[in-house]
């Protein structure tokens, strides 16, 4: 198998844009991460696009040129941008292609997304009542986190307030305003314990990676950025289900455990190799959780971990550096990609007023789709 390298990294803002098209946004975010990588498009020899709103992708091509290269649509819950960027490691992995082009784009209404009838099967009252799937998923999920690993409310809201005030530093992100906790605390309840600032929000932008064997990236850089590791994995039986008892949910059935381990084991390390981080932030318990899951604690460790400052971008373990989901949105194509991108310009040392002191040089980032798939990538120099 060959070594893989992100050659180039693109970004659309994400936030709200009005008329212009998800096939628009993800055009610009693949000509800036072509313009990144220093090739032209008609270099690219295959691509893979991830979507939820965007039945085909593929459209992306009447906007960059048709050079007739193939390419793959996928889509796989919150986890889509994580599928999109293994099956392009893939390709190049397995000696079938040299250079290729992951991209996701989504424009999402505002809301709960279901409210939406045609992905989720719920009438429009469903949300409208407060019954939203996913907001109620993730408060039983971390209410009995909270309950068992003795997590507080605040550290619900330190979660948040972090991942404001560094959206505040990113120029890409939708929120770009701080948020005392003390204000977030005092929101409005959506599902007990997550309040309304403690929740990310659909939204629309789009991201690309172009990635390349390591033999032709020594013709475009001489400081590779390496993708060492690409896993996804499913729900086993005993993982917590949408629907049922907490009380019979087994925290090491989680899917993000499955998929970190084998991505551990694929780079050759450890959690404590890791100097940056980006998690699933669909609300602050899931940080939170996702930090056990993914071997960077112990559960209940994340308490003390809040109130030092660990997770801060001077902190000994920064998470979700660029403000994550809970400022950037999620267009759920695209979030995944975002996070490589975040990890690239830090390892670069290109990530300005955000930038993690001390050089970082391995960047770990995972995705979770609601109610069971996750995806795991880590890069380093």
């Amino acid at each position: 198998m060959r070594d893989v390298v992100i050659l180039g990294v693109g970004m659309h803002p994400f936030g709200r844009f009005g008329t212009k098209s998800a096939i628009e946004m993800g055009a610009e975010a693949s000509r800036s991460a072509l313009a990144d990588a220093g090739v032209d498009w008609k270099d690219i020899q295959f691509a893979f696009g991830g979507s939820c709103e965007v039945d085909n992708p593929d459209a992306v091509l009447g906007l960059l040129g048709r050079t007739g290269i193939p390419f793959m649509d996928v889509y796989n819950g919150c986890a889509t941008a994580a599928t999109a960027l293994e099956m392009t490691a893939d390709g190049i992995r397995s000696g079938k292609y040299d250079i290729g082009m992951a991209v996701g784009m989504d424009k999402h209404a505002s809301g709960a997304f279901t409210a939406d009838p045609v992905h989720y099967g719920a009438p429009a009252w469903y949300g409208e009542a407060g019954f939203f799937l996913t907001t109620k998923f993730f408060g039983m999920k971390i209410n009995r986190y909270m309950h068992d690993h003795g997590i507080s409310h605040e550290a619900l809201a330190r979660v948040a307030a972090k991942n404001f005030e560094n959206g505040v530093l990113n120029p890409y992100a939708f929120r770009r305003k701080p948020m005392s906790e003390e204000k977030i605390l005092e929101s409005r309840m959506l599902n007990y314990p997550l309040r309304q600032y403690m929740f990310c929000a659909p939204d629309e932008g789009a991201a690309a990676v172009i990635m390349c064997s390591a033999e032709v990236a020594k013709k475009y850089t001489s400081n590779p950025v390496f993708l060492r590791a690409t896993a996804l994995r499913t729900r086993t039986a005993g993982a917590y289900e949408l629907h049922s008892s907490s009380t019979l949910s087994k925290p090491d059935h989680a899917p993000t455990v499955y998929a970190s381990r084998a991505a551990y084991e694929a780079a050759g390390i450890g959690p404590e190799d890791v100097d940056i981080v980006q998690l699933q932030d669909t609300d602050s318990g899931a940080e939170i959780i996702h930090m056990a899951e993914n071997g960077l604690c112990k559960d209940g460790e994340q308490e003390r971990m809040l109130a030092d400052g660990d997770t801060k971008i001077g902190g000994r373990l920064p998470i979700n550096t660029d403000g994550g989901l809970i400022a950037n949105g999620e267009p759920i194509g695209a979030s995944g990609l975002r996070q490589i991108h975040e990890l690239v310009q830090q390892l670069r040392g290109n990530a300005g007023e955000r930038q993690v002191p001390g050089n970082p040089r391995v960047g770990y980032s995972q995705l979770y789709g609601a109610p069971g798939t996750a995806g795991v990538s880590i890069i380093s120099l």
